[in-house]
């Protein structure tokens, strides 16, 4: 009995001319990918467990509505307050074998969960976060576009601020690889993430489009339909699903989303983190792109795949 199952998901219109391509040329070497990382934030609501979702690009590896995230960043090697899991912990967790690596992953979700939601997982200490940053306030979006504009470092700001990087408040999901046939591939691991108490999220002033706090069990109910691009009312994003609309990755995490009954439930569930990659296949001549996920069985204590 086979312990995985395929997924199938409409390729994005975006996609298509790579994907023909990809097809017609025959296999080539694929671009290597970018490292990545992205943040599902979450909170509890009246509505079931909630997620932060903003409006990327059509171009964007991570999907034209996603989680906060982005590439992994020179500066992200640079030297800041560590709090949490060593970077030797978290390449045992994340599944590779160097420190440094796990702790670039780490450091690029925290800083893209900053720039692009305003959300602000540091503190002085152990014990405390830092106080309530008012994401839309001028200060703190003065930082998050130095940082965007890479004006100023992440690190740099931490340590003008006298903050840490709270590394405890995050945890793993999984690792996603994009197709072989992309343009624009990303290495991406993904993490999530409760907002803290008394922070709030916007959108980066320079470049944000929309932003929003969504019912994830309402969002996968109605993800035939196109109220959620709808609701962004961008060009890309109206009159398309949310397959047309999101990454593989985005859709898998929204649906195990919506069955958790809070923040707690959904953070305290074991993960193995295993690497996704999507394939490009022809099924009844569309294309298509086909995921092979574990079974209910086999996603309990599986061992992760190393890098």
């Amino acid at each position: 009995m086979s312990n995985t199952t395929k997924r199938r998901f409409p390729l994005a219109a975006e996609q298509f001319g790579a994907a023909q391509s990809w097809l017609e040329l025959g296999e080539r070497s694929p671009r290597k990918p970018r490292l990545a990382s992205s943040v599902s934030l979450l909170r509890d609501s009246p509505n079931g467990l909630e997620t932060y979702l903003t409006y990327r690009s059509p171009s964007s590896p991570l999907g034209t509505i996603g989680f906060p995230g982005g590439s992994v960043e020179a500066g992200d090697d640079d030297g800041v307050g560590w709090l949490g899991p060593s970077p030797a912990k978290w390449a045992e967790v994340l599944g590779v074998s160097d420190p440094q690596l796990a702790r670039r992953h780490v450091f690029a979700a925290i800083r893209e969960t900053f720039e692009e939601s305003g959300v602000l997982l540091a503190g002085p200490d152990m014990g405390t976060l830092v106080e309530a940053p008012q994401s839309a306030s001028d200060d703190w979006m003065r930082d998050r576009e130095a940082v965007a504009a890479q004006e100023q470092s992440f690190a740099s700001i931490m340590k003008r601020r006298g903050l840490c990087l709270r590394t405890d408040l995050i945890k793993p999901l999984s690792h996603w690889l994009s197709p072989d046939f992309a343009h624009r591939r990303f290495d991406t691991y993904y993490f999530t993430a409760v907002v803290p108490v008394n922070q709030s999220t916007s959108v980066l002033r320079s470049k944000g489009v929309w932003g929003q706090w969504v019912p994830a069990a309402k969002v996968v109910a109605e993800r035939e339909t196109t109220a959620l691009g709808d609701a962004v009312g961008e060009e890309a994003t109206t009159s398309r699903t949310l397959s047309d609309l999101t990454v593989p990755a985005t859709e898998l995490i929204l649906e195990k989303m919506a069955k958790a009954r809070g923040c707690i439930a959904y953070l305290s569930h074991k993960r193995p983190i295993r690497l996704y990659q999507p394939e490009l296949v022809e099924r009844d001549g569309a294309m298509m792109l086909e995921v092979d996920m574990p079974t209910a069985a086999a996603a309990e204590g599986a061992p992760a795949r190393e890098r």
